[in-house]
């Protein structure tokens, strides 16, 4: 993961579609190179995730270039953040329809497929600012390794197999798949 300074939210969204991930933290672009295995398990699941919540008018399910105005670590800044997919619940847009710009709300359920660049650090600090901002649910999903990890808080977690369900729990009710079916 590389980092530049002295970028704003403009600049931010001016950045290329070049199948890499940008978000601003703590005032610094940070960008995370994908892969095609990510893009795979993510695509799946939005594919999966958002046949479920449309059918049932639930909310809007979104994918990776979906930037979330977070607060940052100072008190006069925003960390924009950008899960692989996110969730949020009907009644919390306006109109349930995305807004142009970064979406002023942290969303009901972030979910991090990890890349093999990954650092754990880097994946605990984005749990916890999206738990501490309001998500309800975060799912981190590895696909090397067919796993996943399922947060309520940093310290309400649960780690699933490839032969578990991802559960929508009361996020995303009803809603549960094999995580083997994310991993084809």
């Amino acid at each position: 993961m590389s980092t530049t300074s002295n970028i704003t939210e403009e600049d931010l969204l001016r950045l290329p579609r070049d199948g890499r991930k940008y978000e601003l933290v703590d005032g610094e672009i940070r960008v995370s190179p994908a892969g095609g295995r990510h893009g795979q398990v993510s695509v799946h699941l939005v594919i999966v995730l958002g046949a479920y919540v449309r059918e049932r008018r639930l909310g809007v399910v979104l994918e990776s270039s979906t930037g979330f105005r977070l607060a940052g670590r100072k008190p006069d800044q925003k960390d924009v953040r950008s899960p692989d997919v996110s969730f949020v619940a009907a009644g919390r847009l306006p109109a349930d329809k995305a807004p142009v710009g970064f979406i002023e709300l942290a969303p009901d359920l972030a979910v991090e497929v990890l890349s093999p660049d990954d650092r754990t650090r880097d994946v605990l600090d984005k749990v916890g600012e999206f738990l501490g901002a309001g998500t309800r649910l975060v799912w981190v999903l590895d696909p090397q390794k067919r796993v996943a990890a399922v947060y309520r808080s940093l310290t309400d977690l649960r780690h699933l197999g490839e032969s578990d369900s991802l559960d929508g729990e009361d996020v995303i009710p009803g809603f549960s798949c094999q995580l083997r079916e994310i991993f084809v």
